[in-house]
């Protein structure tokens, strides 16, 4: 079995898109405060997190970008979202601040040598992270998926679909207009995942990314995997 970490760490001042809050950690205690309990004497470390539900790689809930009532928040979600069979396209020639069209994720689809099951995980390896990763670009000068992309990938049924960058699809207008086609075609994407290159060429793989039960949330920090048997 070969586990896949598809996660990025969470840290103080973790890169997050400028509309929420940022990460803040620190030191809560740590092993220089001596505790008592009657005659044993022990010390203990834990650190403080500020930090929004859209933080480090996270899943959108569609309640994040869905107005209507009864949208689901992150802790209504059904679990079996984040155990599914996925695969991996390679769109990393993608320009900086572009949208993949359809023709280009059609191919991309054609080249991985699969077929969109019902239920698929399809994750988008854009080399988002390998270019910008660490830079001030990388808060704005993402590649994504275009609107006819994500509703074609709609159409052959997946469940969700995944991205390096703090968004499905370029600053601006493009990314509103993916976040409202997830509401209007009833899937949702990932965003901030790590390490997609390690998939390209690989296949199939099981997909495990699990969020926290975030009572009411918007979207929750997750701990995203591709396990090949």
């Amino acid at each position: 079995m070969d586990i896949v970490d598809l996660s990025r760490d969470i840290f103080h001042r973790t890169q997050t898109h400028p509309s929420h809050p940022p990460v803040v950690m620190t030191v809560w205690n740590d092993h220089s405060e001596k505790k008592h309990a009657g005659n044993t004497t022990f010390t203990s470390k834990a650190m403080f997190l500020s930090l929004s539900d859209h933080a480090g790689t996270h899943v959108d809930a569609p309640v994040h970008f869905d107005p209507r009532p009864g949208a689901q928040s992150v802790d209504e979600m059904p679990l079996e979202k984040f155990y599914t069979s996925g695969f991996c396209i390679d769109l990393s020639h993608i320009p900086l601040k572009t949208a993949a069209t359809l023709e280009e994720v059609q191919a991309a689809v054609a080249k991985s040598g699969q077929t969109i099951q019902p239920g698929d995980t399809v994750l988008v390896w854009l080399a988002t992270n390998e270019r910008l990763l660490g830079k001030p670009g990388y808060l704005h000068d993402f590649p994504g998926l275009s609107l006819p992309a994500i509703h074609w990938l709609a159409d052959q049924g997946i469940g969700m679909f995944g991205v390096e960058a703090i968004s499905p699809a370029p600053e601006g207008e493009p990314n509103f207009q993916a976040h409202m086609a997830c509401a209007e075609r009833g899937i949702t994407h990932m965003e901030c995942l790590a390490n997609l290159d390690k998939l390209i060429g690989r296949g199939r793989f099981r997909f495990i990314g699990f969020p926290l039960k975030i009572r009411g949330g918007t979207a929750s920090p997750i701990r995203a995997v591709a396990i090949f048997e």
